[in-house]
């Protein structure tokens, strides 16, 4: 299925790309992708979303095409720019959905634009990254010596770790190849900015309705890290994929479609 790429300029300069699908008086939700990640991430869930919603899947800044800023990679910048894109195109309040490392991110706006959010889904998102042993080592011995033109070989490693499940070969081109977009300049300062989130302490002020979604074979998050969060956040719930990694959207976009339009249905009998 082909999607048109939009680009939005908001302002200060900054220019966003994403797609779109569904009617325009459908709910609107948006999607953010993972660190290094970008739209594509969610391209095979986006088929199984019913026109009723209206459906934003956004690049962030640094990511994919979308503009460079010499700085600005710390949470509450890109949860800013969700702010103002949806101001852009005066969107009412939304649902946020963020995948892994974006969850950081929509969590972040949740607390911060109470108003703003309709709904929150958290999928694959970690409770804090300062406590994973694996990503401070990736970035000591990796990410630190990053340098241009980031190595295809790491960038394909370091995605199929996210996976439990096959995923279309092509689609993991599509991955690899959108990923070596990040220079490595923004690959160290992303990570710095996830590894400096402090939501997590926050996460008893996030007032919208959560639905907190990870699957049972991820490697980098554990269940406990969900137990943690759905115990923060009042009214909050847990989905288990059972045998599902890291990178739950991508191996089970069908599932994720369903559970999703569920969601959004209740948030507006």
């Amino acid at each position: 299925m082909d999607f048109e790429v939009k680009t939005i300029e908001l302002d200060g300069g900054l220019t966003l790309q994403y797609v779109e699908s569904g009617s325009v008086s459908g709910i609107p939700v948006i999607l953010l992708h993972g660190y290094a990640d970008s739209w594509r991430s969610f391209e095979r869930v986006l088929p199984y979303l019913p026109g009723s919603i209206h459906t934003f899947a956004l690049t962030q800044r640094g990511h994919g095409d979308a503009g460079r800023p010499d700085t600005g990679y710390g949470i509450h910048d890109f949860a800013g720019d969700v702010f103002a894109f949806m101001n852009a195109l005066h969107l009412g309040p939304a649902v946020i959905a963020g995948g892994s490392s974006g969850g950081f991110v929509a969590r972040c706006f949740a607390i911060g634009h109470t108003l703003q959010t309709l709904g929150l889904v958290l999928i694959g998102t970690p409770l804090s990254l300062r406590d994973k042993p694996g990503v401070l080592r990736m970035r000591d011995s990796t990410i630190s010596g990053l340098t241009d033109p980031v190595d295809p070989g790491f960038v394909r490693e370091f995605i199929k770790s996210t996976f439990a499940k096959p995923v279309p070969q092509s689609f993991m081109e599509t991955l690899v190849a959108e990923s070596l977009k990040v220079p490595a300049r923004i690959w160290k300062a992303t990570l710095a900015g996830l590894l400096a989130d402090d939501s997590d302490i926050n996460l008893d002020r996030i007032t919208a309705p959560t639905l907190v979604v990870w699957g049972s074979q991820d490697n980098i998050v554990p269940r406990s890290d969900q137990e943690t969060i759905v115990a923060r956040i009042a009214g909050s719930r847990l989905v288990v994929y059972s045998g599902a990694g890291h990178a739950l959207y991508c191996e089970e976009p069908e599932r994720l479609a369903f559970d999703l339009t569920r969601f959004v249905a209740a948030l507006v009998r």
